[in-house]
């Protein structure tokens, strides 16, 4: 027995190793998010979409206003993805695109929109989470609805 014992206190810090502890965004987190999204460019006369992933990509909420059209959800779809797995805003990696010939080709990557709307979701440094949003007359105006949705649930981002 106590053998078994020592082999398991050996084992422990080795699994330890092997392992990664990581926070991700609740699937009610999320929805809240992208309802707040919606609702904050509904207020500002804009039909949009807004979709929310986890800190993969992979989508956890997607709400669209009655009047969006089709495309913005798989377009807010897409800058939710491109913003969580790149960690950084969409309107960053687009201004990149169009400044550096180089980045040009993360245009190609699949499942990427290379348009402003995309935000990351972060708490301290560590991304949980993306929104993306499309619908508004330009991406800085999606940009801000998820701006304002991530504001509106911050004391519950932790």
């Amino acid at each position: 027995m106590l053998a078994l014992t020592a082999s398991a206190l050996v084992a422990a810090p080795a699994f330890a190793q092997d392992t990664v502890k990581q926070t991700s965004i609740a699937t009610t987190l999320a929805v809240d998010i992208a309802q707040a999204a919606v609702s904050a460019c509904t207020a500002d006369g804009y039909n949009v979409s807004a979709a929310v992933t986890d800190r993969s990509g992979v989508l956890l909420a997607l709400v669209r206003s009655e009047n969006a059209g089709a495309h913005t959800a798989d377009a807010s779809t897409q800058k939710a993805f491109t913003s969580a797995s790149s960690r950084n805003p969409t309107s960053a990696i687009a201004e990149n695109v169009s400044k550096n010939p180089v980045a040009a080709g993360m245009s190609d990557i699949p499942g990427f929109l290379v348009l402003a709307g995309g935000v990351p979701i972060k708490v301290g440094k560590d991304t949980i989470g993306a929104i993306g949003v499309a619908g508004a007359p330009g991406g800085n105006l999606d940009e801000a609805c998820a701006n304002k949705a991530i504001e509106k649930v911050s004391a519950r981002i932790k």
